[in-house]
């Protein structure tokens, strides 16, 4: 990678990240360069520590420092029912509601045929061992409520369904405190759908 010119090759790296375009890193290498040295061997050091001491579990693929992690292996959580979700972070989302006691699986992404990803690129062979070793009642569905997330929904339904487990999606819809007239005709749609008794 190395051509001579430091800087460039600075912002050639930080462009590699996602969501950062030419301008952004061009931006945050000038921001490196007037940083002071301590705080770049901090930000390196912290960057070394995540990559050489995160992992993903072994059964649930969520992120953690010990294999399996802590939602795996916790006695206070509910083996019967196992939340799917697309990405590690989709957990943190679900756990801020202090209202899940089961366990997760992350997908590592969801079935999008445009961008080459199908099912077999999907941690779905461990879910379906999770449920063929028994004791699973029920599987969430929380993928997103995207195309791909639907998508990758409906596949899995498909697939766990014959196995005996009870498969749930979670309701998605209007936000609360949102305005009907500005609610886009997909969300009014699976707001109607997802509805329950009162």
């Amino acid at each position: 990678m190395a051509h001579g010119d430091p800087l460039a090759d600075l912002v050639a790296a930080l462009q590699r990240l996602p969501g950062i375009g030419a301008r952004s890193a061009q931006r945050l290498a000038y921001h490196i360069l007037k940083t002071p040295r301590e705080e770049i061997d901090a930000m390196a050091a912290a960057m070394l520590s995540v990559t050489d001491r995160v992992t993903y579990c072994s059964i649930c693929s969520h992120i953690t420092e010990v294999d399996p992690c802590s939602y795996c292996t916790s006695a206070d959580r509910d083996g019967r029912v196992i939340c799917v979700v697309e990405q590690p972070e989709n957990v943190g989302a679900i756990e801020k509601t202090h209202g899940f006691k089961g366990r997760y699986h992350v997908l590592m992404g969801a079935i999008a045929p445009l961008q080459g990803i199908g099912p077999d690129d999907l941690k779905i062979k461990g879910l379906l061992a999770r449920v063929g070793a028994g004791g699973v009642e029920e599987i969430i569905c929380a993928t997103n409520p995207t195309v791909e997330g639907e998508a990758t929904a409906l596949y899995l339904a498909r697939l766990l369904k014959p196995l005996g487990v009870r498969v749930t999606r979670i309701a998605m819809g209007v936000a609360v405190g949102g305005d009907l007239d500005y609610t886009d005709a997909f969300t009014m749609t699976k707001a109607l759908e997802g509805r329950r008794e009162m």
